[in-house]
């Protein structure tokens, strides 16, 4: 049973949804930067836990904050690297190219379709058919992509980014995965699956902090101490969890493919299809 949707200034409201929000802050952790989409899992987890649309349109991206502060923490060397040898160092320069030119796509479609696709398709139907579809384009991408020309970030070119972030955009849809549309698209481009893993993340850095910060300033009226308490709870969560599950997948490509996050989709997406029809929607 679904909880109302009170306001977040209601005391009432703390200690019930701590919990929610430490629950919330974990799916983060874990689904943000592998392909099974973050956003869709977080829809669905507010859907089942009945957490206020309200509260979760602020808190969510929020601890999108706390993932990306795991990633900086967990390439703090390389990320340094790169800014010491920005000046003179050819590859320094050719990683920052690369990410700025792969970012710029979503900066244009964000501006101009944020709202409608929040608007139209944040909703648990789309989630599980973008869950579904996605799954089975990861299989078909795996068995149609050739040999990889790219074995790390530095060596990717303008134009290989370029198409990286074109196919980010598609990730605007919720349910399709921003990591599994970087991660994908860099396989089928040309990427090893580790480089591709790590392109992602590094390009999730901008993307999802200017998307946040955005999302936090148009809902900044609507912090207040009750929802403070619990994006604090979650964003620790986020935060920890990111940082185990980042360690685990990039030892897991190196032994592995994307498969069994295909395979995972298409259960998870068919199971709540299911589940909603037999709700009537």
């Amino acid at each position: 049973m679904h909880r109302p949707d009170l306001r977040c200034g209601d005391p009432a409201l703390t200690d019930g949804h701590v919990l929610d929000a430490l629950i919330l802050g974990v799916v983060e952790g874990i689904t943000e930067f592998i392909p099974v989409s973050s956003t869709g899992h977080l829809i669905l987890a507010r859907d089942f836990l009945g957490y206020p649309t309200e509260r979760f349109e602020v808190l969510v991206f929020v601890i999108q904050l706390a993932a990306i502060l795991a990633i900086c923490l967990l390439y703090a060397q390389r990320l340094l690297g790169v800014v010491r040898g920005l000046r003179r160092e050819p590859a320094a320069q050719r990683f920052v190219a690369a990410i700025a030119i792969a970012f710029v796509p979503s900066v244009v479609l964000g501006l101009l379709l944020d709202e409608f696709m929040k608007r139209a398709l944040f909703t648990p139907w789309v989630v599980a058919t973008a869950l579904l579809v996605g799954g089975v384009l990861i299989l078909v991408i795996e068995r149609v992509a050739h040999r990889p020309r790219f074995h790390d970030t530095a060596e990717v070119p303008p134009r290989i980014a370029l198409g990286i972030g074109l196919c980010q955009t598609v990730s605007m849809i919720p349910g399709v995965s921003r990591a599994g549309a970087t991660i994908m698209g860099a396989v089928l481009l040309g990427l090893d699956r580790k480089a591709a893993a790590e392109f992602s993340f590094f390009l999730a850095i901008p993307t999802m902090l200017g998307a946040s910060v955005l999302d936090i300033y148009k809902g900044w009226d609507r912090l207040d101490g009750a929802l403070g308490l619990e994006i604090a709870v979650a964003s620790l969560a986020a935060f920890v969890t990111a940082i185990i599950v980042v360690r685990a997948f990039v030892t897991f490509l190196s032994r592995h493919t994307f498969r069994p996050f295909g395979w995972y989709r298409i259960a998870a997406g068919t199971a709540m299809l299911a589940y909603l029809a037999a709700q009537g929607g």
